[in-house]
C-alpha cells in the first residue's frame, strides 16, 4: 500500500508541476485585472436530496450507538425546564471553547453543582466565578457568562431567548456557533453549527481546500451546515457532526474505515482513485492522465490554491487547509513573591488583584511589572525594587530581591516569561489601595483563590528553590523530615525490623 501511495504521489506531483507552470504563464500573458472567482462546482456542495437524507440517517444511527456519555448531554436530555436546559447547554458550550472535553468535565460538574440555575449564577460574585474558573483559561469567558446571566435575570425576566438569532443578539459572549448550538439542542430549532470539528468534517466531505478561516469559505460552510441539519433531530445531528470530528475525523490519522459517512466523502474517494491509478500504472494499464482533478472549474474559490496543490502523501488530511498562524508576541514580566511568617509559622504570600478588564481580568497574582525585552538583569532588579517601594511605602533596594528563576507561560497570543524574585518581609505590608487591592494568603488559600496557572508555576518555582536551599533538592539524598544524627536516624547498613517498620512514629 505504501508503494502505491508513493507511486501516486510521484506521478501527480509531476503532472501538477507542469499544470501550475502553464497556469502561471497564461496569467502572465493575459495581464490586466484578475477576473472574479468562479462559482464552486457541484462537487463542493450538497445538492442531492437523496444523498443528504442518507448522510443524516447514517450519521444519526452512528451517534445513537457511539456517542460519548457527557454530563451536559445527560442534563440536556433529562431536564424538562427549557430555561434550565438551555442554561446547561450554554455553560458547556462556553467552557468547551478552546478547551478539551476531558478538561471541561470536572469544571462543568463543579459549576452546575454550585450554580444549577441562571438565577444562582446571577447572584454570584465575579470573584467566585474566577475562583471556580481558575485553571480553565480564557477567563473572560466566565466573566461574560455571568454578565449574560445577570442580563437574563434582570432584563429578560429570567427567560432565555428562544432562537439562535435572539441568543446571539441579546446575550454578551454568545456568538453564531454558541447560539446555534443552544437553539438546536435546547429548543429543537433546525439551524446548523460550525466549529472546528464541523469545519474539518465538511472540508473533507467536499474537498474544500481553500482557507477555511476566510469569510467567504466560512459563509459557504454555514450554508452547508444549515442545508444538512436534520429537521426532526437538529440538536442530535449537530452534536453527531461535532462528535464525528472529535473522535473519528480527527486532524491527524483519521479513522476513515470507521466513519459512518465515508461513502459521502469526496476526499476519501480521491485517495481511492489515486491508489487505483497507481495500481494500474504498476500493471501498465493506466490511462494517460489520472482522473483525480479537483473539480474542473478554473479559479474555483473552494479548491486548494494553485501554489499549494493536493499533496498525495497527506491523503484526506489535505483538508482543511490551515491559515498561517500568527506568531504570539513576546513579553517579559518581573514578578516578586513577598513572603512572611504567619501566626502558626507557615509562610504567607502577598497577592494583588489585576484590573477588571484586559488579560486575566480580576484574577489575583504576585506583584508584577512588565519589563522591556532588552532590559539587563541588574536593571530589572532596580526597576522592580522602585516599583515595590512606591507600592508599599517601604524602602526596597535591588539587593533585597532574591533571584529565583524564570517561568515561561504560553497564552493563545502571548509568549510570556515571568522573571521571578522573592522578598522576605517582617510583619504586615499594605499596598497602596489606589494602585491595587491586596491581601495576604496561606499556600492553601492561594490555591483556592482566583489565580492563574502561570502564578501557580511561579509559586512552585519559589518552593522548589527553598527546598534546594534547605538540602531537599534533586541531588540531595536526604528525605524530608530526616534529621542527621537524630533519634530517627540509623547506622548505614542496619536492617529495619518488621516490628519497627510497623510501629507508629512518635512526635518529636
Amino acid at each position: 500500500m505504501s508503494q502505491l501511495r508513493a507511486a501516486a504521489a510521484r506521478g501527480l506531483r509531476r503532472s501538477r508541476g507542469s499544470a501550475g507552470k502553464s497556469r502561471k504563464g497564461a496569467a502572465a500573458r493575459r495581464g490586466g485585472p484578475v477576473p472574479a472567482p468562479a462559482e464552486p462546482s457541484a462537487q463542493h456542495l450538497f445538492s442531492d436530496a437523496a444523498e443528504i437524507e442518507a448522510l443524516r440517517r447514517n450519521l444519526l444511527a452512528w451517534y445513537d450507538k457511539c456517542k460519548r456519555d457527557l454530563p451536559w448531554r445527560t442534563l440536556a436530555a433529562s431536564e424538562l425546564d427549557v430555561d434550565r436546559r438551555a442554561y446547561a447547554v450554554w455553560v458547556s458550550e462556553i467552557m468547551l471553547q478552546q478547551t478539551q472535553v476531558a478538561t471541561v468535565i470536572d469544571y462543568y460538574n463543579r459549576w452546575m453543582q454550585k450554580w444549577p440555575t441562571l438565577q444562582a449564577l446571577a447572584e454570584a460574585s465575579l470573584e467566585e466565578v474566577n475562583e471556580l474558573w481558575a485553571g480553565l483559561g480564557y477567563y473572560s469567558r466566565g466573566k461574560r457568562l455571568q454578565e449574560a446571566a445577570k442580563k437574563v435575570v434582570s432584563q429578560l425576566a429570567g427567560r432565555m431567548p428562544r432562537t439562535a438569532e435572539d441568543l446571539q443578539k441579546l446575550l454578551p459572549g454568545v456568538g453564531r456557533y454558541t447560539a446555534g448550538a443552544i437553539a438546536s439542542i435546547s429548543y429543537g430549532q433546525a439551524t446548523g453549527v460550525v466549529d472546528g470539528n464541523v469545519i474539518r468534517v465538511l472540508c473533507r466531505l467536499r474537498c474544500i481546500g481553500a482557507d477555511s478561516s476566510s469569510p467567504a469559505v466560512v459563509d459557504r460552510l454555514w450554508d452547508m451546515a444549515n442545508a444538512l441539519v436534520d429537521r426532526s433531530r437538529p440538536g442530535d445531528f449537530n452534536q453527531a457532526l461535532m462528535e464525528l470530528g472529535a473522535t473519528v475525523c480527527v486532524p491527524k490519522a483519521p479513522l476513515c474505515e470507521e466513519c459512518p459517512v465515508k461513502q459521502h466523502c469526496r476526499a476519501r474517494r480521491r485517495v481511492e482513485k489515486e491508489l487505483s491509478f497507481a495500481s494500474q500504472k504498476l500493471l501498465g494499464t493506466c490511462p494517460p492522465v489520472p482522473d483525480v482533478e479537483d473539480c474542473g472549474v478554473g479559479g474555483c474559490p473552494l479548491c486548494p490554491p494553485a501554489i499549494e496543490p493536493w499533496d498525495s502523501s497527506l491523503g484526506v488530511t489535505n483538508f482543511p487547509r490551515k491559515a498561517v498562524k500568527k506568531q504570539p508576541r513576546v513579553e517579559r514580566t518581573a514578578t516578586c513573591v513577598l513572603e512572611r511568617r504567619g501566626r502558626c509559622g507557615a509562610p504567607e504570600y502577598l497577592i494583588v488583584q489585576r484590573p477588571s478588564s484586559g488579560l486575566l481580568a480580576g484574577l489575583w497574582e504576585f506583584p508584577s511589572l512588565p519589563l522591556a525585552l532588552d532590559l539587563q538583569e541588574e536593571k530589572q532588579r532596580e526597576v522592580l525594587a522602585d516599583h515595590l517601594q512606591a507600592w508599599t511605602g517601604r524602602s526596597v533596594t535591588a539587593g533585597d530581591l532574591r533571584y529565583v528563576g524564570e517561568v515561561i507561560h504560553i497564552f493563545s497570543h502571548i509568549h510570556q516569561t515571568y522573571v521571578i524574585y522573592s522578598l522576605p518581609v517582617d510583619g504586615d505590608v499594605t499596598l497602596d489601595s489606589a494602585l491595587s487591592t491586596s491581601r495576604w494568603v496561606t499556600e492553601e488559600q492561594f490555591h483556592a483563590s482566583a489565580v492563574s496557572t502561570a502564578m501557580k508555576k511561579v509559586l512552585k518555582a519559589c518552593e522548589k528553590q527553598r527546598g534546594e536551599q534547605n538540602g531537599f533538592g534533586k541531588g540531595s539524598k536526604r528525605k524530608r523530615g530526616a534529621k542527621p544524627g537524630g533519634a530517627g536516624s540509623r547506622p548505614t547498613g542496619t536492617q529495619l525490623s518488621l516490628h519497627a517498620f510497623l510501629q507508629t512514629p512518635t512526635r518529636q
